[in-house]
C-alpha cells in the first residue's frame, strides 16, 4: 500500500470518526447545517452528521430545578417583604429553544424570567392572601411562566414560593392581631357556654317546679355527697319563698 492511500485511509477514518456521535437517552442533537437547522433534532442512540459542515449541538430534555434568588418587594397593601422560589421546568422542543434563545442559554433567560414575575406576582396581592392563600398565588407564577417560556420550546410543570421574609415589627403586629383574635373567639366560646348552662338550668328549674318530689329528691341526693366525703357540715336548704315573705314582714 502507498503512502498516499495510507494517508487517504487515515484522513477518512479521522473524518468518519467526527461524523459519528452517540446521544443519551435524555439528550437531543440540534444540528445545523452550513447555518441552516435541520428539521428534526437526532437522538437518542448513534446519530451520524457530516462534519465539518453540520455543527451538533447537545440539549438536555431532563427535568430542571431552578432555584430563583430571593427577590425584594412590595405587597399590594404596602408591605415590605423576601420572597424566594422553585421552579421546575424542562425543554420541550429543542430546535425552537435554540433558534429564540440567544446562545441556547435558556436556564439564564427561565432564571431572569422567574425572577421578574415573582416581584411582579407578589406586587398584585395582598400579605394575608401570600402567607394564607400560597397555593393560589404558585398557580398564578406558574401559569404566567408557562405563557412566556411557551414560545421558546420549554415547559414550565411546578412553581412553589419557599419562604417569606417580612420585617420584625410587621411580625409582631401579626403576633398580636393573632392574640387579639384568639381572645376574641375565647369570649364568644366563654358566653356562649353560659348561655347554654343558663338554658339548661332553666330548663331544670322548670322540671322542678312540675315535680314537687323533685326537690326532696335533689335534696337527699346532695346530703348523700356529703356524707361520702365525711365533711361534718350538713346543709339544709330553706326555700326562697319562705325567706322572701319573712323579709317582707
Amino acid at each position: 500500500m502507498s503512502l498516499g492511500a495510507i494517508v487517504v485511509a487515515a484522513i477518512f477514518i479521522i473524518w468518519l470518526l467526527n461524523c459519528i456521535k452517540i446521544l443519551n437517552e435524555w439528550e437531543r442533537g440540534v444540528v445545523l447545517r452550513l447555518g441552516r437547522m435541520l428539521p428534526e433534532a437526532k437522538g437518542p442512540g448513534l446519530i451520524l452528521i457530516l462534519w465539518p459542515i453540520d455543527r451538533l449541538m447537545r440539549i438536555s430534555l431532563r427535568l430542571i430545578t431552578l432555584d430563583v434568588p430571593p427577590q425584594d418587594a412590595i405587597t399590594r397593601d404596602n408591605v415590605s417583604v423576601r420572597v424566594n422560589a422553585v421552579a421546575y421546568f424542562r425543554v420541550m422542543d429543542p430546535n425552537r429553544m435554540v433558534v429564540t434563545i440567544e446562545g441556547a442559554n435558556y436556564l439564564y433567560a427561565t432564571s431572569q424570567l422567574a425572577q421578574l414575575t415573582l416581584r411582579d406576582v407578589i406586587g398584585q396581592v395582598e400579605l394575608d392572601t401570600l402567607l394564607a392563600e400560597r397555593e393560589m398565588v404558585n398557580q398564578r407564577l406558574q401559569k404566567i411562566l408557562d405563557e412566556h417560556t411557551d414560545p421558546w420550546g420549554i415547559k414550565v410543570s411546578i412553581v412553589q414560593v419557599k419562604a417569606v421574609d417580612i420585617p420584625e415589627e410587621m411580625r409582631r403586629a401579626i403576633a398580636k392581631q393573632a392574640e387579639a383574635e384568639r381572645e376574641r373567639r375565647a369570649k364568644i366560646i366563654h358566653a356562649e357556654g353560659e348561655s347554654q348552662a343558663a338554658q339548661r338550668l332553666a330548663d331544670a328549674a322548670k322540671t322542678l317546679a312540675t315535680e314537687p318530689a323533685a326537690i326532696q329528691l335533689r335534696y337527699l341526693q346532695t346530703l348523700t355527697e356529703i356524707g361520702i366525703e365525711r365533711n361534718s357540715t350538713i346543709v339544709f336548704p330553706v326555700p326562697i319563698d319562705i325567706l322572701s315573705s319573712w323579709v317582707k314582714k
